[in-house]
Protein backbone atom coordinates (compact mmCIF):
# COMPACT_ATOMS: atom_id res chain seq x y z
CA UNK A 1 0.00 0.00 0.00
CA UNK A 2 1.28 3.45 -0.88
CA UNK A 3 1.56 5.73 2.18
CA UNK A 4 1.42 9.48 1.78
CA UNK A 5 4.46 10.96 3.51
CA UNK A 6 5.59 14.58 3.45
CA UNK A 7 9.20 13.47 3.94
CA UNK A 8 9.17 11.32 0.80
CA UNK A 9 8.53 13.63 -2.18
CA UNK A 10 10.34 11.35 -4.66
CA UNK A 11 8.06 8.43 -3.85
CA UNK A 12 5.05 10.69 -4.29
CA UNK A 13 6.40 11.89 -7.65
CA UNK A 14 6.60 8.31 -8.91
CA UNK A 15 3.13 7.57 -7.55
CA UNK A 16 1.61 10.56 -9.36
CA UNK A 17 3.42 9.67 -12.57
CA UNK A 18 2.07 6.13 -12.42
CA UNK A 19 -1.43 7.59 -12.81
CA UNK A 20 -0.31 10.22 -15.36
CA UNK A 21 -1.37 12.93 -12.93
CA UNK A 22 1.93 14.70 -13.60
CA UNK A 23 4.20 14.45 -16.63
CA UNK A 24 7.13 11.97 -16.72
CA UNK A 25 9.68 14.78 -16.41
CA UNK A 26 7.75 16.79 -13.81
CA UNK A 27 9.24 17.33 -10.35
CA UNK A 28 7.64 18.18 -7.02
CA UNK A 29 9.09 21.50 -5.99
CA UNK A 30 7.16 21.98 -2.77
CA UNK A 31 5.32 19.55 -0.50
CA UNK A 32 3.40 21.09 2.39
CA UNK A 33 0.48 20.56 4.74
CA UNK A 34 -2.27 22.90 3.47
CA UNK A 35 -4.22 23.27 6.71
CA UNK A 36 -5.01 21.87 10.12
CA UNK A 37 -7.09 18.90 8.97
CA UNK A 38 -8.71 16.53 11.44
CA UNK A 39 -9.86 13.39 9.62
CA UNK A 40 -7.32 12.62 6.88
CA UNK A 41 -3.69 13.00 5.92
CA UNK A 42 -3.55 15.89 3.46
CA UNK A 43 -0.66 17.32 1.44
CA UNK A 44 -0.29 20.05 -1.18
CA UNK A 45 2.14 19.09 -3.95
CA UNK A 46 3.39 21.89 -6.19
CA UNK A 47 5.29 21.25 -9.40
CA UNK A 48 6.45 23.68 -12.08
CA UNK A 49 3.17 23.07 -13.92
CA UNK A 50 0.49 22.38 -11.34
CA UNK A 51 -0.62 22.28 -7.72
CA UNK A 52 -2.54 19.34 -6.26
CA UNK A 53 -4.28 18.48 -3.01
CA UNK A 54 -3.73 14.83 -2.07
CA UNK A 55 -5.80 13.20 0.69
CA UNK A 56 -5.37 9.75 2.18
CA UNK A 57 -7.72 8.10 4.66
CA UNK A 58 -6.49 5.59 7.23
CA UNK A 59 -8.54 3.49 9.62
CA UNK A 60 -8.25 6.18 12.28
CA UNK A 61 -8.80 9.91 12.68
CA UNK A 62 -5.59 11.71 11.71
CA UNK A 63 -5.80 14.20 14.60
CA UNK A 64 -6.87 11.54 17.12
CA UNK A 65 -5.21 8.24 16.11
CA UNK A 66 -6.86 6.43 19.02
CA UNK A 67 -10.28 6.93 17.36
CA UNK A 68 -11.27 4.44 14.68
CA UNK A 69 -12.74 5.78 11.43
CA UNK A 70 -13.51 3.77 8.28
CA UNK A 71 -10.97 4.45 5.50
CA UNK A 72 -13.78 4.00 2.96
CA UNK A 73 -14.88 7.53 3.88
CA UNK A 74 -12.55 8.72 1.13
CA UNK A 75 -14.60 6.76 -1.43
CA UNK A 76 -17.78 8.43 -0.21
CA UNK A 77 -16.14 11.85 -0.37
CA UNK A 78 -14.97 11.18 -3.92
CA UNK A 79 -18.46 10.07 -4.94
CA UNK A 80 -19.87 13.27 -3.43
CA UNK A 81 -17.53 15.44 -5.51
CA UNK A 82 -18.36 13.47 -8.64
CA UNK A 83 -22.09 13.90 -8.05
CA UNK A 84 -22.19 17.62 -7.28
CA UNK A 85 -20.44 18.56 -10.54
CA UNK A 86 -23.75 17.80 -12.27
CA UNK A 87 -25.23 20.96 -10.73
CA UNK A 88 -23.79 24.40 -11.48
CA UNK A 89 -24.91 25.86 -8.14
CA UNK A 90 -22.86 23.32 -6.19
CA UNK A 91 -19.98 22.48 -8.52
CA UNK A 92 -18.49 25.98 -8.61
CA UNK A 93 -18.20 25.95 -4.83
CA UNK A 94 -16.05 22.82 -4.55
CA UNK A 95 -12.79 21.45 -5.99
CA UNK A 96 -12.73 19.09 -8.95
CA UNK A 97 -11.59 15.49 -8.63
CA UNK A 98 -8.42 14.78 -10.58
CA UNK A 99 -7.95 11.14 -9.61
CA UNK A 100 -9.44 8.58 -7.23
CA UNK A 101 -7.32 5.64 -6.09
CA UNK A 102 -9.66 3.35 -4.12
CA UNK A 103 -7.00 0.72 -3.47
CA UNK A 104 -4.82 3.16 -1.54
CA UNK A 105 -7.69 5.24 -0.15
CA UNK A 106 -6.36 8.32 -1.90
CA UNK A 107 -8.21 11.24 -3.46
CA UNK A 108 -6.41 13.83 -5.60
CA UNK A 109 -8.18 17.16 -5.94
CA UNK A 110 -7.84 20.49 -7.64
CA UNK A 111 -5.92 22.97 -5.49
CA UNK A 112 -8.13 26.01 -4.98
CA UNK A 113 -5.09 28.23 -4.49
CA UNK A 114 -3.72 30.15 -1.55
CA UNK A 115 -6.48 30.21 0.99
CA UNK A 116 -7.40 29.90 4.64
CA UNK A 117 -10.35 28.30 6.28
CA UNK A 118 -12.82 30.34 8.31
CA UNK A 119 -11.58 29.20 11.73
CA UNK A 120 -10.40 32.78 12.22
CA UNK A 121 -14.06 33.57 12.98
CA UNK A 122 -13.61 32.04 16.43
CA UNK A 123 -11.22 34.85 17.35
CA UNK A 124 -12.48 38.13 18.72
CA UNK A 125 -13.73 40.83 16.35
CA UNK A 126 -13.71 38.60 13.27
CA UNK A 127 -16.75 38.54 11.00
CA UNK A 128 -18.03 36.73 7.94
CA UNK A 129 -19.20 39.02 5.14
CA UNK A 130 -22.87 39.03 4.14
CA UNK A 131 -22.07 37.90 0.60
CA UNK A 132 -19.95 35.00 1.90
CA UNK A 133 -22.70 33.76 4.21
CA UNK A 134 -25.27 34.16 1.45
CA UNK A 135 -23.10 32.01 -0.83
CA UNK A 136 -22.96 29.30 1.83
CA UNK A 137 -26.75 29.38 2.27
CA UNK A 138 -27.29 29.24 -1.50
CA UNK A 139 -24.92 26.28 -1.70
CA UNK A 140 -26.80 24.38 1.02
CA UNK A 141 -30.16 25.10 -0.58
CA UNK A 142 -28.92 23.83 -3.96
CA UNK A 143 -27.31 20.76 -2.40
CA UNK A 144 -30.41 19.81 -0.42
CA UNK A 145 -32.92 20.37 -3.21
CA UNK A 146 -31.00 19.31 -6.34
CA UNK A 147 -30.05 15.85 -5.10
CA UNK A 148 -33.15 15.00 -3.09
CA UNK A 149 -33.86 11.27 -3.22
CA UNK A 150 -35.69 8.59 -1.28
CA UNK A 151 -33.55 5.84 -2.87
CA UNK A 152 -30.01 7.23 -2.92
CA UNK A 153 -26.87 5.44 -3.98
CA UNK A 154 -25.92 3.25 -0.96
CA UNK A 155 -22.45 4.84 -0.83
CA UNK A 156 -24.11 8.01 0.45
CA UNK A 157 -25.69 6.31 3.45
CA UNK A 158 -22.21 6.51 5.03
CA UNK A 159 -23.42 4.62 8.10
CA UNK A 160 -20.08 4.11 9.83
CA UNK A 161 -19.11 7.77 9.62
CA UNK A 162 -22.57 8.81 10.75
CA UNK A 163 -22.29 6.52 13.78
CA UNK A 164 -18.88 8.04 14.59
CA UNK A 165 -20.33 11.54 14.34
CA UNK A 166 -23.35 10.53 16.40
CA UNK A 167 -21.13 9.30 19.20
CA UNK A 168 -19.19 12.57 19.40
CA UNK A 169 -22.21 14.86 18.99
CA UNK A 170 -25.02 13.21 20.94
CA UNK A 171 -23.38 10.77 23.37
CA UNK A 172 -19.80 11.46 24.46
CA UNK A 173 -20.18 15.14 25.49
CA UNK A 174 -23.10 14.32 27.82
CA UNK A 175 -21.53 11.40 29.68
CA UNK A 176 -20.75 12.30 33.29
CA UNK A 177 -17.43 10.47 33.09
CA UNK A 178 -15.96 10.33 29.59
CA UNK A 179 -12.26 10.81 30.31
CA UNK A 180 -12.17 14.42 29.10
CA UNK A 181 -10.89 16.89 31.69
CA UNK A 182 -12.87 20.03 30.87
CA UNK A 183 -10.95 22.05 33.46
CA UNK A 184 -7.80 21.31 31.48
CA UNK A 185 -9.46 23.11 28.56
CA UNK A 186 -10.64 26.02 30.70
CA UNK A 187 -10.70 26.18 34.47
CA UNK A 188 -14.29 26.03 35.69
CA UNK A 189 -15.72 24.44 32.53
CA UNK A 190 -16.33 21.11 34.27
CA UNK A 191 -18.62 22.77 36.82
CA UNK A 192 -20.53 24.55 34.03
CA UNK A 193 -21.11 21.27 32.20
CA UNK A 194 -22.11 19.16 35.20
CA UNK A 195 -25.82 20.17 35.47
CA UNK A 196 -26.41 19.20 31.86
CA UNK A 197 -24.55 15.91 32.17
CA UNK A 198 -26.45 14.90 35.31
CA UNK A 199 -29.94 15.81 34.02
CA UNK A 200 -31.35 12.46 32.89
CA UNK A 201 -34.47 13.97 31.33
CA UNK A 202 -32.35 16.38 29.30
CA UNK A 203 -30.06 13.58 28.18
CA UNK A 204 -33.08 11.57 27.04
CA UNK A 205 -34.18 14.47 24.83
CA UNK A 206 -30.72 14.52 23.26
CA UNK A 207 -30.88 10.75 22.81
CA UNK A 208 -34.12 11.13 20.84
CA UNK A 209 -32.62 13.88 18.67
CA UNK A 210 -29.59 11.68 18.02
CA UNK A 211 -31.75 8.74 16.96
CA UNK A 212 -33.45 10.97 14.40
CA UNK A 213 -30.01 12.03 13.12
CA UNK A 214 -29.23 8.34 12.50
CA UNK A 215 -32.42 7.93 10.47
CA UNK A 216 -32.07 8.13 6.70
CA UNK A 217 -33.67 11.21 5.18
CA UNK A 218 -34.32 12.56 1.68
CA UNK A 219 -31.60 15.22 1.45
CA UNK A 220 -27.92 14.91 0.57
CA UNK A 221 -25.99 16.63 3.35
CA UNK A 222 -22.44 17.91 3.50
CA UNK A 223 -22.38 16.53 7.03
CA UNK A 224 -19.76 18.82 8.61
CA UNK A 225 -20.74 22.31 7.50
CA UNK A 226 -18.68 24.44 9.87
CA UNK A 227 -15.98 27.13 9.38
CA UNK A 228 -13.20 24.54 9.09
CA UNK A 229 -14.89 23.29 5.91
CA UNK A 230 -15.16 26.75 4.32
CA UNK A 231 -12.25 28.28 2.43
CA UNK A 232 -11.59 31.95 1.79
CA UNK A 233 -10.00 32.02 -1.68
CA UNK A 234 -9.24 34.69 -4.24
CA UNK A 235 -12.24 33.42 -6.20
CA UNK A 236 -14.61 33.68 -3.24
CA UNK A 237 -15.80 31.29 -0.55
CA UNK A 238 -15.47 27.56 -1.28
CA UNK A 239 -16.51 24.34 0.49
CA UNK A 240 -14.36 21.25 1.18
CA UNK A 241 -14.22 18.04 3.24
CA UNK A 242 -17.61 16.31 2.80
CA UNK A 243 -16.42 13.00 4.29
CA UNK A 244 -19.39 13.00 6.70
CA UNK A 245 -21.88 13.44 3.84
CA UNK A 246 -25.01 11.30 3.97
CA UNK A 247 -28.69 11.27 3.14
CA UNK A 248 -30.49 12.74 6.12
CA UNK A 249 -32.42 15.82 7.15
CA UNK A 250 -31.59 19.29 5.85
CA UNK A 251 -31.94 20.76 9.33
CA UNK A 252 -28.66 19.15 10.37
CA UNK A 253 -26.43 21.08 7.93
CA UNK A 254 -28.29 24.29 8.69
CA UNK A 255 -28.01 23.72 12.44
CA UNK A 256 -24.25 23.25 12.25
CA UNK A 257 -23.91 26.45 10.23
CA UNK A 258 -26.08 28.46 12.63
CA UNK A 259 -24.48 26.97 15.75
CA UNK A 260 -21.03 28.03 14.64
CA UNK A 261 -22.21 31.54 13.86
CA UNK A 262 -23.35 31.71 17.51
CA UNK A 263 -20.08 30.20 18.73
CA UNK A 264 -18.15 32.72 16.62
CA UNK A 265 -20.13 35.61 18.11
CA UNK A 266 -21.63 36.78 14.84
CA UNK A 267 -24.53 39.24 15.05
CA UNK A 268 -28.07 38.01 15.68
CA UNK A 269 -29.30 40.05 12.73
CA UNK A 270 -26.88 38.22 10.43
CA UNK A 271 -27.83 34.82 11.84
CA UNK A 272 -31.48 35.60 11.20
CA UNK A 273 -30.65 36.05 7.50
CA UNK A 274 -29.64 32.39 7.15
CA UNK A 275 -33.15 31.00 6.78
CA UNK A 276 -34.12 33.87 4.46
CA UNK A 277 -31.22 33.08 2.14
CA UNK A 278 -31.69 29.33 2.45
CA UNK A 279 -35.30 29.81 1.37
CA UNK A 280 -36.57 26.22 1.71
CA UNK A 281 -39.04 24.57 4.07
CA UNK A 282 -37.62 23.26 7.37
CA UNK A 283 -38.79 21.90 10.71
CA UNK A 284 -37.89 24.89 12.90
CA UNK A 285 -38.11 23.04 16.24
CA UNK A 286 -35.83 20.27 15.01
CA UNK A 287 -33.44 22.90 13.65
CA UNK A 288 -33.34 24.67 17.01
CA UNK A 289 -32.69 21.43 18.88
CA UNK A 290 -29.87 20.39 16.56
CA UNK A 291 -28.36 23.87 16.80
CA UNK A 292 -28.38 23.67 20.58
CA UNK A 293 -26.74 20.24 20.60
CA UNK A 294 -23.98 21.40 18.24
CA UNK A 295 -23.24 24.43 20.41
CA UNK A 296 -23.06 22.31 23.56
CA UNK A 297 -20.94 19.53 22.11
CA UNK A 298 -18.40 22.07 20.82
CA UNK A 299 -18.13 23.56 24.30
CA UNK A 300 -18.04 20.40 26.43
CA UNK A 301 -17.08 17.63 23.98
CA UNK A 302 -13.86 16.37 22.46
CA UNK A 303 -14.04 18.42 19.23
CA UNK A 304 -12.92 21.70 20.75
CA UNK A 305 -12.59 24.93 18.78
CA UNK A 306 -10.03 27.76 19.08
CA UNK A 307 -12.66 29.90 20.83
CA UNK A 308 -11.68 33.14 22.49
CA UNK A 309 -14.55 33.10 24.96
CA UNK A 310 -14.59 33.75 28.69
CA UNK A 311 -16.08 31.23 31.10
CA UNK A 312 -19.08 33.54 31.58
CA UNK A 313 -19.64 33.72 27.82
CA UNK A 314 -19.55 29.93 27.65
CA UNK A 315 -22.05 29.74 30.51
CA UNK A 316 -24.40 31.98 28.54
CA UNK A 317 -23.93 29.93 25.37
CA UNK A 318 -24.65 26.69 27.23
CA UNK A 319 -27.80 28.19 28.73
CA UNK A 320 -28.95 29.44 25.31
CA UNK A 321 -28.28 26.02 23.78
CA UNK A 322 -30.18 24.30 26.59
CA UNK A 323 -33.24 26.43 25.92
CA UNK A 324 -33.04 25.63 22.22
CA UNK A 325 -32.99 21.90 22.96
CA UNK A 326 -35.85 21.77 25.47
CA UNK A 327 -38.13 24.16 23.53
Amino acid sequence: MFILDRLKPKELEEYLKSFAVIAPDEKIQDLTIPGAGNMNRVLRARTENSSLIIKQAHNYVEKYPQIYAPPTRIHTEGAFYELIVTNADTSHMMPEVIKQDPENYILILEDMGDSEDFSFLYHKHQFIRHDELQSLCNYLSALHTSFKSHQPNPIFLNDEMRKLNHQHIFVYPFLEENGLDLDHIQNGLRELAQPYKSDEGFRNIIKDIGEQYLTNGPHLLHGDFYPGSWLKTQGGIRVIDPEFCHYGFAEFDLAVLIAHLHLANQSESLIEQVLYWYNSAIDFQFLQQLTGVEIMRRLIGLAQLPLERSLEEKRQLLSKAYQMIIS
